[in-house]
């Protein structure tokens, strides 16, 4: 991965973009994506939209949703303890005992989830999960006031953590669901705006897929393409507690390349043309059999207007919706390559009717 990249990968994991509040991501993707696109645009709902090639046919969509999990303020205390509640899948598990940052009226500011102590639970309470409205947000505040300076009802909050490097080519870092999807989108339109395509390609930053796919249905709907990939991350199977299930998800590794999703979300036919190109090219590729809808953009994009032919690509994560999880960086790269090995290969006249 070049420095360049790499850069900016580590500047879009590190933004804050919890569902409804990417804009802070979402200005790193677009000032990225402005070096090579043709324009690039930001629509009603927030999503950006990175064009290239614009006059091509027939139309491509690549989407990679930029929001995150993360928290919401719900109520402020007279003693200036913050009351919040989660923004998309949130395990109460894991927020117990963060740092976090509260996107507040003056920016960042620090805080801690605190809890009752374990040393002070009752014997029957010990083995139970923490609720989200008995946990509370410290920012060190001495009242409700002083709290009130810097933080609103309303105001969004991430786990804190950022980007970090493992061994060898792993990266760790809060929110690669979906931040690293909409790097792959933005590494493949570079791809194809270096080496050229007959298509028209629409790279998409999606917002609020955490809470409903929301910003893959309303782009599709306004970009109107014939083709809609989307990029999302799928469970990387080769963790302990896993490594005996596969037969929940299959045989996914991190490291051992992009996933491709086949059922009936996906068209048969860009499937096909996935499998070829990444044999073609060399790129190391897995496939996930999804039996039903699949959970990302590729939902939503699919049953768009009259129906899209709709693909899905994903990048195998560790310990996802939690603060660290965990992606190889050989994966992105493959992605964006088979990603834009594939666009270059869709004429106008290829037939993507299913069957």
């Amino acid at each position: 991965m070049d420095t360049a990249s790499y850069e900016f990968l580590k500047n879009l994991v590190n933004s804050m973009s919890p569902s409804g509040f990417e804009e802070e991501a979402a200005n790193v993707w677009r000032e990225y994506t402005s070096n090579f696109a043709d324009e690039v645009k930001r629509d009603l709902h927030g999503n950006t939209i990175a064009v290239v090639n614009v006059s091509g046919s027939p139309r491509v969509m690549l989407a990679g949703h930029i929001d995150e999990i993360g928290y919401l303020v719900k109520y402020i205390d007279e003693d200036g303890f913050i009351y919040f509640a989660p923004i998309g899948g949130v395990d109460p598990q894991i927020a117990q005992g963060q740092r976090v940052y509260i996107k507040g009226k003056k920016g960042k500011i620090l805080g801690v989830i605190g809890k009752k102590p374990i040393h002070l639970f009752k014997p029957e309470d010990r083995e139970k999960v923490v609720k989200f409205e008995d946990m509370f947000i410290d920012i060190g505040a001495k009242n409700k006031e002083e709290a009130e300076e810097y933080v609103s009802v309303g105001d969004p909050i991430v786990n804190a953590p950022g980007f970090d490097e493992l061994l060898g080519d792993m990266m760790v870092g809060r929110g690669f669901d979906d931040r690293v999807g909409a790097f792959v989108v933005a590494e493949a339109l570079r791809l194809l705006a270096e080496n050229g395509t007959s298509a028209a390609v629409y790279g998409v930053a999606t917002v609020q897929e955490e809470i409903g796919l929301r910003g893959g249905k309303t782009s599709a709907f306004g970009i109107d393409p014939k083709i809609g990939i989307a990029v999302d991350v799928t469970f990387a199977m080769d963790t302990p507690q896993l490594k005996g299930q596969k037969g929940l998800v299959g045989d996914i590794n991190v490291g051992s390349g992009p996933v491709i999703a086949r059922g009936p979300n996906i068209n048969h036919k860009l499937f096909d043309l996935f499998v070829q190109t990444a044999e073609e090219e060399g790129i190391p590729y897995q496939i996930e059999g999804i039996p039903r809808g699949t959970g990302t953009d590729a939902n939503v994009i699919q049953l768009t207007r009259a129906g899209v032919a709709a693909g899905l690509i994903s990048i195998p994560n560790r310990y996802m919706h939690t603060p660290c999880e965990v992606v190889s960086k050989s994966d992105l790269e493959n992605a964006a390559k088979l990603i834009a090995a594939t666009v270059r290969k869709i004429t106008e006249n290829m037939d993507f009717t299913p069957y």
